[in-house]
């Protein structure tokens, strides 16, 4: 089966390059989903001794399972990220390590810009040893609204496509079952974030590395289209003249089979968490 092709690898690999050097002044998202991946590690009764951490634009995850016992392998897209963390240049559908190399695989923030998502899972299942675990966060479907909705209105009647395309929570459970994840689970949690222009929130997504890598690029918008662009993001703006962007972060989990673990969940069974879904959105302002 062909697989299409969306995204620019060489693009995506120099998108976060060019990042890596003020990475830290625009790493909130970043931020707030390796958090999570660790609140959800802590909720994990068994220990494990082999980590890979993929996407690793700081060491904030590689040195907090290392603080946890275990042995961590890095690697990023990037190879930049990947050099200031010691680890591997990769892409997460051709991993180069032999199978049931580690029980543990956090992957955060890349596999929304990769062109083989089922691949990428199966290729991460099976890198994982027999009850070995997968967390994974990626951006999702119901992200960007604003911005998105000002990119349309600047192009008028020949819209172009700007924003990558994006799965929903439950998309991403099935997917986890569909590549032989036991015991999968997907929910979503939002983040939102108020800008004062258009500008700085298109300053935050290069910074992190996330302006669009797509393999077929939009034109480049005129500056009148930039202009009315940035007139539509203010018009949504709050009294206090900052507009409110959301970000909506998936997170998926999955077990690698073994025959002692409890039945896996029906296929498509994962569903939004209750506690998550209840759970305020954090807020920043930029």
């Amino acid at each position: 089966m062909t697989v299409p092709v969306i995204f620019n690898e060489a693009l995506r690999a120099q998108r976060r390059d060019r990042a890596a050097g003020n990475f830290a002044a625009h790493d909130f998202l970043y931020a707030a989903m390796a958090d999570a991946m660790l609140e959800r590690l802590d909720d994990v009764t068994r220990a494990f001794e082999s980590a890979l951490v993929i996407g690793c634009p700081d060491r904030r995850l590689v040195d907090a399972l290392a603080a946890r016992g275990c042995s961590v392998t890095a690697a990023d897209p990037g190879a930049r990220f990947a050099q200031a963390c010691g680890g591997d240049i990769l892409r997460e559908d051709a991993l180069p390590y032999p199978p049931e190399s580690f029980d543990l695989i956090l992957c955060c923030g890349t596999l929304d810009t990769i062109n083989d998502l089922p691949g990428a899972l199966i290729a991460l299942r099976r890198a994982l040893r027999p009850d070995g675990l997968l967390l994974l966060t990626i951006i999702g479907a119901g992200s960007l609204a604003r911005l998105k909705a000002a990119l349309l209105a600047a192009d008028g009647e020949r819209p172009a496509q700007r924003i990558h395309p994006q799965i929903d929570v439950r998309a991403l459970g099935d997917l986890l079952s569909r590549a032989g994840f036991t015991m999968p689970v997907a929910d979503s949690d939002n983040l939102d974030v108020r800008y004062g222009s258009i500008f700085g929130l298109m300053a935050d997504l290069r910074g992190m590395g996330a302006a669009q890598c797509l393999a077929s690029p939009p034109p480049p918008l005129t500056r009148a289209g930039l202009s009315l662009a940035a007139a539509h993001f203010a018009q949504a703006a709050d009294p206090d003249g900052r507009t409110r962007e959301r970000f909506v972060v998936l997170h998926g989990s999955g077990w690698a089979p073994d025959p002692d673990q409890p039945r896996p969940a029906r296929r498509g069974s994962a569903t939004v968490s209750l506690a998550e879904a209840l759970r305020p959105s954090r807020a920043t302002e930029t």
